[in-house]
């Protein structure tokens, strides 16, 4: 590995866009008193001046232009201009009704698409990247798009650039800008080559840049001013209802052209009947299913991160009801990720709670570990919950800074599972001091410290050592070895020939609740597998106590991993429930493993390398603590609070939509079936027009609207998780959902028929039949909305309480039904009448006898 010297000093900016000059290698820095990074005063002023940091993107559609686009549908078009023909023809009266009804179905369209729209940007700035920015001498967390020209940013791997800049200082720091260039190899940064760009990514080391533009005047901004932004593709769910109304639109069609073709020969008038047709049609297609799709999706999302789980592309909420697999870290997302050391071993002294400063191997380790680390002194919480328990512990017991410099330094790698720093002692000698994974850190050493004395590390003290690392590790501790040698000079940083320390031993926790989502799991037919860098007894041991690792399942290591071919590895991780020192290489075989296996596979990640496996997994979940910004725009979904629990929760969530985007789909095909039969039963028993088309018009607005959307209110059965994962290719209509839907149409185009039949009978009269017609076919539909609550049971069984906002909407249509039929003015636009009990008999129990019926036959 090529190494780089570092200057070792701090550069304090002038508040000022001017950037440093370049000091020549090994000039030492005038230090200053004044504090790192801009005051608040300067960067309020510098963002008036030069504006956010974002990029601006291809403009939003305007309010009007979004109401307007509510009637592009070809039926609404085709009713308009019926409707302007009426007012050719001087039916003034039905044509102003028909088409206030239009807009109110338009406006209630655009109220909805308004609101999901909103709903959608909130949660885009949720996800919105954040840089560590020095502000007033201190390091903070900072949105993107509060940079300004002049910050001191500071980028490690993983992050994602948030500004174009130039160096100041970095540590083995390389960067991938092939989104800018095209080219995969990461650039190496350094004194060649010091400019770092917007949106690129940190694959290596870390540094410091000075922001140098922002926004638009990024390179990344050049290009999107040049480019509109991709609009956003329809989801699966989404395309596959399209799919299917465009079918139910052209059966409707047709059931329309011969009812409207029927009631001409009969010697209706035409253009009346032209009307019927097109306005039947329009009720029976299902033009608002997709939009209702989309919006119960929206609303989930905006329900689900309320519970910590942010979902950045829709269609995850739909995978999600599939998943069968979880593959989780353990660290942050199993356990609390809070770290702390918990036990010392060394050759010497077999295990001891507190640092015995009398061993001088633990003096050395605590040495090691106070230099030896990624977190600065002056951002002492800043670095990985391991980093930061080893930094706390020996900063308590040596609390001034060793009189050292820093040479240079290889960064932790999660393939090389170590870290090494070379150090400058003040007698001039050179010490490199490594910690890491102990076996890896065993394999470099060839000789140990037992007390004062340094004895070659033979087969049987390394026997001894791998003992101790093992009693540690059953204990359910990470545990970190240490390590250290005399260098020659400042380019000597081989990491061979080391003398062994000793042990560190770091204890976290499981979090709560994780043993009951394990479990919970289970229930719902769902595997949790483990996947981390620790030790193989590390990770059992926090498997058993959170129910992963049960009686017949393995633990398989990365070692055995590599001896594994594909074909092997298939055919075990169905078997495995725990991987153990694994690679980032590593979790991305074992996520196509499972997906060959045909499994629908989450996979949890934090890390730049664990990036790939995320995006490989069906569904991607990024930690939102201590996820890298490049994981985070590789994943689906990021859990805001890194905990597992939140992953089970939102799989319940997405279960749970997709039952209720069944529940709706079966209620709106079920009216609109009975909508059609009505209409067509009527003209082929050479009825009178059963519903005149304002009333077929009203029935649209009625029952579609509201209650439709307040049916994907429905809250998730609590059953949902005690209940297999569906198939991916499983039909919407699976389980006798088609039949169900089919037989509930009958039964409301026989009732509305029945009511029609029964009503003229006995009074002779068509206004009042189709009173009573109309009377019937809402009220009907109102009762189909609280069936549709359970495709398991009846009406009679449902919780009629538990969606206050279907009881809104149901109640919200029973009242427009009766003001049509016993408010004056509405009766004369309506071409209804007051219907007397007697009258209302008849309809009601058809009504009722419906779901009688509907009980009967699913039993």
């Amino acid at each position: 590995m090529k190494w780089m010297n570092v200057l070792n000093q701090e550069f304090l900016p002038q508040e000022s866009s001017a950037l440093p000059e370049k000091k020549p290698q090994g000039e030492e820095p005038i230090r200053e008193e004044k504090p790192r990074g801009l005051s608040r005063q300067e960067v309020l002023r510098r963002k008036k001046e030069y504006g956010e940091n974002v990029l601006v993107g291809k403009r939003k559609k305007h309010a009007v232009i979004l109401f307007f686009e509510q009637y592009k549908d070809i039926m609404t078009m085709i009713l308009l201009v019926c409707t302007a023909a009426s007012v050719f023809m001087g039916e003034y009266v039905e044509a102003i009704t028909i088409a206030v009804i239009v807009l109110m179905n338009g406006f209630l369209g655009f109220l909805q698409e308004r609101k999901t729209e909103r709903t959608l940007e909130s949660l885009q700035a949720m996800a919105a990247p954040h840089a560590n920015v020095f502000r007033g001498g201190v390091l903070c967390s900072q949105p993107a798009s509060e940079l300004v020209p002049g910050d001191l940013v500071l980028i490690e791997a993983g992050d994602r650039i948030p500004a174009d800049g130039t160096l100041v200082s970095s540590v083995a720091l390389s960067c991938d800008e092939s989104m800018l260039t095209g080219e995969s190899v990461a650039v190496k940064k350094g004194e060649d080559e010091q400019s770092v760009y917007m949106g690129c990514t940190v694959v290596g080391g870390r540094g410091e840049f000075l922001v140098e533009h922002t926004g638009m005047r990024t390179k990344m901004g050049q290009i999107a001013g040049m480019l509109n932004q991709i609009s956003e593709e329809p989801t699966p769910l989404q395309k596959h209802l399209a799919g299917l109304s465009k079918y139910i639109a052209a059966g409707c069609l047709l059931i329309c052209a011969i009812v409207s073709i029927t009631g001409v020969l009969r010697g209706e008038d035409l253009f009346s009947m032209l009307i019927t047709g097109v306005s039947l049609a329009v009720a029976a297609v299902p033009e608002g299913l997709c939009a209702v799709v989309t919006i119960s999706l929206a609303l989930a999302v905006s329900r689900m991160v309320k519970q910590n789980a942010l979902v950045r592309k829709l269609h995850a909420v739909e995978t999600l009801g599939c998943a069968t697999v979880i593959c989780s870290d353990k660290t942050g997302t199993i356990t609390k990720n809070q770290m702390s050391v918990h036990a010392f071993s060394t050759m010497k002294t077999k295990e001891c709670e507190k640092p015995d400063r009398s061993d001088e191997a633990i003096e050395q380790m605590l040495l090691c570990f106070r230099v030896c680390t990624a977190v600065q002194d002056d951002a002492p919480t800043h670095g990985s919950a391991t980093e930061q328990a080893l930094y706390r512990c020996a900063s308590a017991e040596i609390p001034q800074k060793p009189p050292m410099t820093k040479v240079a330094e290889i960064p932790f790698d999660s393939t090389r599972k170590r870290m090494s720093v070379l150090m400058k002692t003040p007698g001039g000698g050179y010490t490199l001091y490594a910690k890491g994974a102990p076996d890896v850190l065993l394999s470099r050493c060839s000789s140990v410290q037992v007390g004062s004395r340094i004895v070659p590390l033979g087969a049987v003290e390394r026997a001894q050592l791998v003992k101790q690392n093992g009693v540690l590790a059953d204990r359910a501790m990470r545990v970190i070895g240490a390590a250290y040698r005399q260098a020659f000079d400042e380019t000597d940083t081989a990491e061979e020939g080391l003398v062994f320390l000793g042990f560190a031993g770091l204890t976290d926790p499981p979090r709560d609740g994780v043993k009951q989502a394990v479990f919970r799991g289970r229930q719902a037919g769902i595997k949790t597998v483990m996947i981390t860098g620790d030790h193989k007894n590390t990770a059992a041991a926090i498997a058993k106590q959170t129910g992963i690792l049960t009686e017949g399942e393995r633990v398989v290591t990365g070692a055995e991993l590599d001896r594994m071919d594909d074909s092997t590895l298939r055919n075990t991780v169905m078997q495995t429930s725990v991987f153990a020192r694994v690679s980032p290489e590593h979790k991305l075989r074992i996520v196509r493993a499972f997906k060959q296996r045909g499994q629908i596979t989450a996979m949890t990640g934090d890390g730049v390398n664990d990036a790939p496996a995320v995006k490989e997994a069906d569904i991607g979940v990024s930690m939102g603590k201590t996820g890298t910004d490049v994981t985070k725009e590789a994943a689906d979904m990021i859990l805001l609070d890194d905990d597992f629990s939140t992953m089970m929760t939102a799989v319940a969530e997405g279960r749970s939509i997709y039952a209720n985007i069944r529940k709706f789909i079966r209620y709106l095909l079920s009216c609109n079936i009975g909508e059609v039969l009505t209409m067509f039963l009527g003209m082929l028993f050479s009825m009178p027009v059963i519903l005149l088309p304002i009333q077929i018009l009203l029935v649209n607005l009625v029952t579609d609207g509201l209650p439709a959307i307040a049916l994907g209110l429905e809250p998730y059965d609590q059953n949902v998780m005690k209940k297999p994962p569906r198939k991916p290719e499983e039909s919407i209509f699976s389980n006798g959902l088609g039949f169900r839907i089919i037989m509930c149409g009958i039964l409301i185009g026989l009732t509305t028929l029945g009511s029609f039949v029964c009503v003229y009978r006995m009074t002779g009269d068509v206004t009042h039949a189709r009173t009573a017609a109309l009377f019937s076919l809402i009220f009907a539909q109102l009762l189909h909305v609280f069936e549709c609550k359970t495709e398991e049971g009846s009406i009679f069984s449902i919780s009629f309480f538990n969606n206050k906002k279907l009881i809104a909407a149901a109640a919200v249509s029973v009242t427009v039904l009766f003001c049509v039929m016993y408010v004056p003015w509405l009766q004369m636009i309506f071409s209804t009448v007051s219907l007397s009990f007697e009258e209302l008999l008849w309809p009601m129990l058809f009504c009722l006898a419906a779901p009688v019926l509907r009980a009967v036959i699913h039993r």
